[in-house]
């Protein structure tokens, strides 16, 4: 594959993995502070999916197609904005990882007060507390990784 594609994937993908972390924080932002379970369940049921459709899959293929761009190019991890751009992207991954985790349970706690009837637990609003602060660092890390790529600082 070309540089030029490899590149235009890249640019995709991170598109891709950025968007789909935004949008599916907001709605599942603004549907947790309704506190509705009817409004709660289906919003993060399918953040959950998004997140294992789009997000795992740019996830994994965003430092591969880095990589191959470094080697197409002679580039060295050593170069600093790419050194940390990588140290970014990780650092966004370890707030992922355990996010995920928690939107997971989010939903099978939002899914079962749907099914009794009942009110969101005061557990799916501890949850949500983390899941958020998890979120700054994340969301930060990314934008940081974005100019890395477009600037390239000597």
């Amino acid at each position: 594959m070309e540089y030029l594609v490899a590149k235009w994937l890249h640019v995709l993908s991170s598109t891709l993995l950025f968007g789909t972390g935004l949008g599916s924080a907001y709605y599942m932002f603004f549907a947790s502070r309704t506190r509705d379970p009817r409004a709660v369940a289906p919003v993060v049921r399918l953040v959950v999916r998004a997140d294992g459709w789009f997000t795992t899959t740019t996830i994994v293929f965003q430092p591969l197609s880095g990589l191959y761009m470094m080697h197409l190019v002679g580039l060295p991890l050593s170069t600093p904005w790419i050194a940390w751009s990588f140290a970014l992207y990780f650092l966004a991954g370890a707030c992922w990882l355990p996010a995920v985790w928690m939107q997971i349970r989010m939903r099978e706690l939002a899914e079962r007060a749907v099914r009794e009837g009942t009110p969101l637990p005061a557990l799916y609003f501890r949850y949500f507390r983390y899941w958020t602060m998890l979120g700054f660092p994340a969301f930060f890390a990314l934008v940081a990784v974005f100019w890395l790529m477009v600037a390239k600082p000597a």
